[in-house]
């Protein structure tokens, strides 16, 4: 398809103008002349193809309209009237944070102008704060508390001030709680280092599962509760040679380091097996597990029985205040004589015969 080029605006014998045209049938002839030039009729618009060209590369990249095209008054209205959006240019290293943020002070740091904003407290207390009537009468009963003590803390409470220990559990382990608490009363009392040698040595089929949650609870109590580094911090003390409660003395370098308080297990879900047995037989089998070994961490380490294996450890500070206190105990015991020197009371004047 072919549209002739009309002359609607002559400017010369047998020439037109080219801004007369419309868009449309410019860009129509000028295709066709690319694409099969020989199919013009008018050699005038051959001639004339530089001018069309440069034309449609001085055209804006909003669509013109011409008087064929229809017209949307209200699309037009509302394209006119449409808010622009709005772009913030964030770079790759600011980004927008809160005044109340912990990255704040480092980015001051760095020497960058960050734009802040605030945060609506309103919807992160949906998470942070869900029950706000509740947390207040809690509150209140602390308060109340304190005041009736005078503000004096119990000594567990102190105790949890001042030292620290880690809880931690084991998963199910394949054994029963027979063959585990053997394991688990062999490094009961130990430093977690000789733990660890003496379940790697152990000739137990368990004793690798429990090697492997020993190093476990090892490292979440020095993430989690800041144990054993007392060499990093300096607070690792003078040396001193303590006595452990059953009698034994034990010479402490460090009062940071981690042993196991308690350790004890505990009994977990049963398994089932099939035994194929003759003319068609199958007995059920019951396969035990331990659920947990659980290690309690202060200075010490302990092993407990609860469905598997927990273990409590502990820093060395734990010890040496306990080994403080029974001597201290053994210091304020009395002698004991047979017939103590006491008045005698609740004695009649006069015999009873």
């Amino acid at each position: 398809m072919v549209v002739r080029l009309p002359s609607t605006k002559p400017v010369g014998p047998g020439k037109f103008s080219i801004d007369a045209l419309p868009i449309q049938t410019l860009l129509i002839n000028a295709f066709a002349a690319l694409f099969n030039p020989s199919r013009w009729c008018c050699p005038q618009c051959i001639a004339s193809l530089p001018l069309i060209l440069r034309r449609m590369a001085a055209i804006p990249t909003q669509p013109v309209l011409d008087s064929t095209t229809p017209r949307n008054p209200v699309l037009e209205r509302y394209m006119k009237n449409k808010p622009k959006p709005i772009t913030q240019q964030i770079s790759k290293d600011t980004a927008d944070i809160s005044k109340d943020s912990i990255f704040v002070d480092l980015e001051k740091v760095r020497g960058k102008q960050l734009q802040t904003k605030t945060r609506n407290r309103d919807y992160m207390n949906v998470i942070l704060d869900p029950d706000p009537q509740g947390r207040m009468r809690w509150e209140r009963r602390m308060i109340i508390r304190q005041i009736r003590r005078r503000g004096r803390l119990t000594k567990v409470q102190l105790l949890k001030r001042t030292e620290r220990e880690s809880l931690s559990k084991s998963q199910m382990i394949k054994t029963s709680v027979k063959k585990l608490g053997m394991l688990a009363r062999q490094i009961a009392g130990k430093p977690i280092e000789e733990a660890i040698t003496q379940m790697r040595f152990s000739p137990k089929r368990a004793a690798k599962a429990v090697a492997q949650h020993l190093k476990f609870a090892r490292a979440e109590a020095i993430v989690k509760r800041g144990m054993g580094l007392g060499e990093a911090e300096g607070r690792k003390g003078e040396p001193i040679e303590i006595e452990l409660k059953d009698g034994k003395r034990k010479f402490i370098t460090d009062r940071t380091g981690i042993y196991v308080d308690q350790a004890w297990v505990g009994k977990g879900k049963y398994d089932t097996a099939y035994d194929y047995r003759a003319r068609g037989r199958v007995n059920i089998m019951r396969l035990p597990y331990t659920s947990e070994l659980m290690m309690r961490i202060y200075c010490k380490f302990v092993l407990t029985s609860c469905s598997g294996l927990s273990v409590v450890l502990k820093e060395e500070a734990t010890r040496i205040r306990l080994s403080e206190e029974r001597q201290k105990k053994r210091e304020n015991k009395k002698l004991w004589v047979q017939l103590p020197d006491r008045p005698i009371t609740q004695q009649r004047q006069y015999p009873l015969w």
